[in-house]
């Protein structure tokens, strides 16, 4: 007779789940590994990506670094329109604030508005795009021509009206910014959902009943992130360079210090005419910096996760 064998140990209820999320998180640390390994070789992108590692740095350290009464007119240390010196390294402006101080503390509105206006044009347009992708008929005809109706309506012109007729503020900026630079991201999501709703897998998930929520969210969503990604790192240099022109031609919210701020000021205190280009100077070349230091991050986004792209380092 052949002796029983014991029988095997109960397998826990939630063994499995949890062997399924612990397969996802390795799965999405090895994904997070190859992609950094991959952007290290875009020598740009590490020159960007340090960049706004040291402005963010020099952001966030504002309130101990400068201080907030750095914005005082009433309080400045020094008097108006002072060249730079050893006291004040980039001068004064016409309230006699340094402009240093200025400086690092306009990073901080600067670098949120492009943010936050950013996310919200993206977020719009993938959510256009995702949707006319997948529903098509007369729902995508219809949200394709009111894309197109924004893309051939000059964004600066409609992010200027929307500025003029509400109040004006941070979050106004921000909503002007969002509403008008999306129709970009829309369309390059739309096409990407087209072609990964054409693959094999996204009839096998419909045939086993998987509805458009599952669809869009489980199978579309997750191919479209990478496009999404990178189109964000580009839209934030855009969004920052709009809302310093925002604010250069006083649409701004007054009661904030921000690198637009600072150039509207400058112009008023006629900087240009008088010869005081360090009102002008520093500002001007830390919109630059960081609109140049978010498109090389993008640029090497987009060729990490499109190789087709080529690699330029």
């Amino acid at each position: 007779m052949t002796s029983a064998q014991p029988p095997s140990a109960p397998v826990p209820p939630g063994s499995a789940g949890a062997s399924a999320a612990s397969l996802a998180r390795a799965r999405r640390r090895a994904s997070a590994a190859r992609f950094w390994r991959r952007y290290r070789e875009q020598r740009a992108g590490l020159f960007g990506l340090a960049g706004l590692a040291l402005v963010a740095l020099l952001a966030l350290g504002a309130p101990l670094l400068v201080g907030a009464d750095v914005q005082s007119v009433t309080d400045a240390p020094g008097t108006a329109l002072q060249a730079p010196s050893a006291e004040f390294p980039l001068g004064t402006d016409q309230f006699g604030r340094p402009l240093l101080g200025l400086l690092v503390w306009g990073a901080r509105i600067s670098l949120a508005v492009g943010l936050l206006a950013a996310a919200l044009s993206v977020a719009i347009g993938a959510l256009a795009g995702i949707l006319a992708g997948h529903y098509g008929g007369w729902f995508a005809t219809v949200v394709m021509r009111i894309t197109d109706w924004f893309l051939v309506m000059p964004t600066l012109v409609l992010a200027i009206v929307l500025a003029t007729v509400m109040s004006r503020s941070v979050w106004t900026v921000i909503l002007a910014i969002g509403v008008t630079s999306w129709p970009t991201t829309a369309r390059l999501v739309r096409a990407q959902t087209i072609a990964v709703e054409s693959r094999p897998y996204i009839e096998r998930a419909r045939a086993l009943g998987g509805g458009h929520g599952h669809v869009m969210t489980r199978h579309v969503l997750p191919n479209v992130l990478p496009l999404v990604l990178a189109q964000t790192t580009l839209g934030i240099s855009t969004a920052i360079l709009t809302e310093a022109t925002l604010a250069f031609l006083g649409l701004g919210d007054p009661t904030v210090v921000s690198w637009g701020g600072m150039l509207q000021d400058a112009r008023e205190a006629g900087a240009v005419s008088s010869g005081h280009w360090w009102y002008l100077a520093p500002p001007g070349l830390a919109i630059a910096f960081v609109a140049l230091a978010f498109t090389l991050c993008g640029r090497a986004i987009e060729t990490v996760l499109n190789p087709k792209l080529g690699v330029s380092r």
